[in-house]
């Protein structure tokens, strides 16, 4: 048999210079780095939700759910609500292990109260921009530029600031604890700088205000209302007193109210409105749906979604009941001061 002649045309140099008689250019050739594919197999929900029940018995275990978790977080938890209501339920489960759905300073807290349980946060990295804004330095040399004064702390800070801290308040109870303390002493309110204008509002009460915010509530603007409001006019507002947004709403309406979580739901259950415009992070929105069935909630904004909230999963809260793994616990000494104003903060309200 004959062999043909070689027919193939000759490699032309691989360059990556512009060929001056208009050649496209030809890249280097790549060698597939297999760590960049990331493949994995979709996970079987329903599976993981069997798993989740099953090693929820087998621990002794309580799912408790901030009111701003993914819907299936929400779904499968034991207790879904605010800061409050989950400082409350915390401090009274007889559960051995603690899945806390929420973000690391609230698994603090629950570690502050339950010392001898297992406390899990399924990501650690669920961390929370407002706490960020303050440090436990940062207080104690606020309280040494003054003296005497009483420092009130959000429960959105680390467990640290805490403990540096005379009361602990929430955006449910923070006009409660307040108007509790003697007209008489200068109060220090850190961190969340709109909180204190309602506490102020509502109070008429001075106080010296740390310059911090929620990244998420912060960015909501009037714009975002006042376009909800042409698209849904008979719609009532639902506004969280952390949102940036609601001194200049306010000023256009004087009359409104500013609403916790938890007094979102107990607003939407008691009035004739069928609509509302939910003006807080989008998670409240499948709270209110699941508790106040047949009415209409409408988010402010789908940009106004907490990324920290939200890195808390199915899977990994699977996971953390198989491993009993990520831990979350509090030095002695720190907890033992940190418990004082949040024991405060629950026996006034």
């Amino acid at each position: 048999m004959t062999d043909l002649p070689n027919t193939a045309p000759t490699p032309r140099p691989v360059t990556e210079r512009p060929d001056p008689a208009g050649t496209p250019v030809v890249p280097r050739p790549q060698t597939p780095h297999r760590d960049l594919l990331q493949l994995e197999v979709l996970p079987d929900e329903t599976q993981i939700r069997a798993d989740i029940e099953r090693l929820r018995r087998e621990k002794n275990a309580v799912i408790i759910a901030h009111n701003y978790q993914r819907p299936e977080v929400q779904g499968i938890a034991d207790y879904v609500g605010d800061s409050l209501g989950l400082s409350r339920q915390a401090a009274k489960t007889d559960a051995d292990v603690i899945v806390f759905a929420g973000v690391h300073f609230m698994a603090e807290t629950a570690a502050i109260l339950n010392p001898d349980k297992t406390v899990l946060l399924p990501d650690l990295r669920a961390g929370c921009s407002l706490a960020d804004t303050v440090t436990a330095q940062g207080i104690r040399d606020w309280k040494a530029q003054n003296p005497g004064g009483l420092v009130v702390t959000y429960v959105n800070t680390t467990a640290d600031v805490k403990a540096e801290s005379d009361y602990c308040c929430t955006s449910g109870n923070a006009v409660q604890i307040v108007q509790n303390l003697p007209a008489d002493v200068p109060v220090l309110f850190a961190p969340d700088r709109f909180l204190a204008a309602h506490v102020i509002r509502e109070t008429g009460r001075a106080m010296d205000v740390w310059d911090g915010a929620c990244h998420v509530h912060e960015a909501i603007r009037p714009e975002d209302v006042q376009d909800q409001q042409a698209a849904y006019p008979d719609a009532e507002l639902l506004i969280h007193p952390e949102c940036g947004c609601s001194t200049k709403i306010l000023g256009a309406l004087p009359e409104l109210q500013l609403y916790s979580t938890e007094g979102m739901v107990h607003r939407a259950r008691e009035s004739a409105a069928q609509e509302f415009i939910v003006v807080t992070e989008t998670g409240m929105v499948t709270r209110l749906e699941h508790d106040v069935p047949g009415k209409t909630f409408i988010p402010v904004s789908r940009t106004a979604c907490c990324e920290y909230m939200k890195m808390i999963t199915l899977e990994n809260i699977r996971d953390a009941l198989a491993n009993l793994q990520p831990r979350v616990t509090v030095p002695a000494d720190i907890r033992e001061k940190a418990l004082v104003p949040i024991e405060r903060m629950l026996a006034i309200g």
